[in-house]
C-alpha cells in the first residue's frame, strides 16, 4: 500500500489547506476560541450562541464550506455536496482536524444524510437533505432508553398508528445536544407481538411537537452535552418513517456504521500530543517532568497508537471506496479510539505531575487550561455511548472472527 498521495491527492490536499489559511473565522483561528464552543455541540452550538460574534464565525464558515459543497463533501453532487471521493472526504477531514477546524452539519451532514440517502425515498431526501446542508435544520439522536442501552433492541418508547399519523409515547435518554437541534431521528417499537429486532421503526421528529419534552442531563464535569427526551402522544406523520415499517433496526445499524467510521480523531490525538510537546518546551521545574523516562515512554507508546487509528481509518476509507459499507471494522475503529481517547487524557494529567489535576482553566497553576483533566473526565463515557465496547467486542469477535455467539 502507498500511504503518500497521489499528484491529484496532493494538489487537492493543498487546495484545502489554502482554503481554510483564508477563510476560517478568526474566532476558530484562536485556540481558546474554538474551545469556548458551549458544551460539546461545536458548531451545532454556535449557530443559536447569544454571543453575535460566535454566531457570525458560524455562519460566515458554513457559507464558505458551502461555496465548494464541502459541508458534506462525499453526498453526491445531486443532493448538494460535493461528490468527492471517499479518499478526498478523508483528506479533506484530516486537515480539517490538524486546523482544529469546526465541521457544519453534526449529526444531519455525519448521519441522518447518508442514511436517507441510502433508505430514504425521494420525497424525503429533498425535504430533509437542504435543510440540514444550510444549516436551517441540526439533528439529534433517539436511541437509547433508561431499560435499553448496550441492548438497545430492547427499547420500549412505542409507537401505535392512527391514520396518517403515528402516535409516540415513551422516553429516550442520552440526547446529545437535542438543546440545540430542531429535530430528532428515533428507534421507537411500531409491533411489541414481533421479535424485538423486527417490530422496531425509524422515524424522524419535529422536536417542536406538541408532547415532547426535554430535560437536561448535566455531567460529571459539570456540562450539559445531554438531554432525557419525553414522549406524551407525540404525533408523527407517517411519511416520515424512513425504510419499511418494523424494518428500522436495519436502517438504524446503517446509521451507527456511518457513526463509526469518523477519520479525524487520530489527526486531533496527535495535534494534541505534538501541542503538548510544544508548551512543556522551556517550563521549569516541578511544574512539568518530561525528564521522568515513564513519561516519555507514555508520550512513545500515545503516538505510535494515534499512528495505529490513522491507519484504521485509512482501512475504513479504503473498504469505502470498494463501495463496502463497514460493519465490524468501524467496531475495531470506535473501540481502539474511545479507549485510545482515555489513554491520552491520562498520559497528558500525567506528564504535568499534581498540576495536571488542577480543574480550573483560569488557575495560573492549570498547564494549557486544565485541558487534560477535564478530557480525562469527559472521556470516561466515550467506550459506552454509540454502542457500549464490550459490544463492539462481541461484534468484532461474531461478525469478524467468526466466533459463535456466547
Amino acid at each position: 500500500m502507498d500511504w503518500g498521495d497521489s499528484t491529484e491527492q496532493a494538489a487537492f490536499r493543498a487546495q484545502v489547506q489554502q482554503f481554510i489559511r483564508e477563510r476560517l473565522p478568526e474566532h476558530y483561528r484562536n485556540s481558546e476560541g474554538a474551545d469556548s464552543v458551549e458544551e460539546t455541540a461545536g458548531w451545532q452550538a454556535d449557530r443559536k450562541s447569544d454571543d453575535p460574534v460566535v454566531r457570525a464565525a458560524a455562519k460566515d464558515w458554513a457559507d464558505a464550506l458551502a461555496e465548494h459543497g464541502w459541508i458534506a463533501p462525499a453526498w453526491p453532487k445531486q443532493y448538494g455536496g460535493a461528490g468527492l471521493s471517499y479518499m478526498e472526504q478523508f483528506i479533506f477531514n484530516a486537515e480539517m482536524a490538524q486546523a482544529n477546524a469546526p465541521a457544519v452539519g453534526g449529526m444531519g451532514v455525519s448521519m441522518m444524510g447518508p442514511t436517507l440517502i441510502v433508505h430514504g425515498t425521494e420525497e424525503q431526501r429533498q425535504e430533509h437533505l437542504p435543510r440540514i446542508l444550510s444549516g436551517e435544520v441540526a439533528w439529534a439522536q433517539g436511541y437509547s432508553e433508561p431499560g435499553s442501552g448496550s441492548d438497545l433492541a430492547s427499547l420500549q418508547t412505542r409507537a401505535v398508528r392512527d391514520g396518517d399519523e403515528w402516535v409516540v409515547n415513551g422516553q429516550k435518554i442520552w440526547t446529545s445536544g437535542a438543546h440545540f437541534a430542531d429535530w430528532l431521528f428515533a428507534l421507537v417499537r411500531s409491533d411489541p407481538d414481533a421479535p424485538k429486532h423486527r417490530g422496531i421503526s425509524f422515524m424522524m421528529i419535529d422536536l417542536k411537537t406538541p408532547g415532547l419534552s426535554l430535560r437536561p442531563i448535566i455531567d460529571m464535569a459539570g456540562k450539559h452535552p445531554f438531554n432525557e427526551t419525553f414522549f406524551e402522544d407525540v404525533r408523527v406523520p407517517a411519511k416520515n418513517m424512513v425504510g419499511e415499517e418494523n424494518r428500522g433496526w436495519y436502517v438504524g445499524m446503517t446509521l451507527l456504521d456511518f457513526e463509526r467510521s469518523g477519520v479525524g480523531l487520530a489527526i486531533q490525538y496527535r495535534r494534541g500530543l505534538y501541542d503538548q510537546l510544544e508548551e512543556m518546551k522551556g517550563k521549569s521545574q516541578p511544574f512539568v517532568r518530561p525528564d521522568l523516562g515513564a513519561v516519555r515512554l507514555e508520550f512513545a507508546d500515545r503516538a505510535i497508537e494515534a499512528e495505529i487509528l490513522y491507519n484504521f481509518a485509512l482501512r475504513i476509507v479504503s473498504m469505502n471506496s470498494r463501495g463496502i459499507v463497514p460493519n465490524y471494522e468501524a467496531s475495531v475503529n470506535k473501540m481502539y479510539g474511545s479507549e485510545l481517547h482515555q489513554r491520552v487524557a491520562r498520559t497528558g494529567t500525567k506528564a504535568w505531575g499534581l498540576y495536571g489535576q488542577v480543574w480550573d482553566p483560569k488557575s495560573a497553576y492549570s498547564p494549557m487550561g486544565s485541558t487534560h483533566v477535564q478530557d480525562y473526565v469527559v472521556s470516561v463515557p466515550h467506550t459506552i455511548f454509540s454502542g457500549s465496547n464490550e459490544i463492539q467486542r462481541n461484534v468484532i469477535a461474531t461478525r469478524g472472527l467468526g466466533l459463535p455467539r456466547g
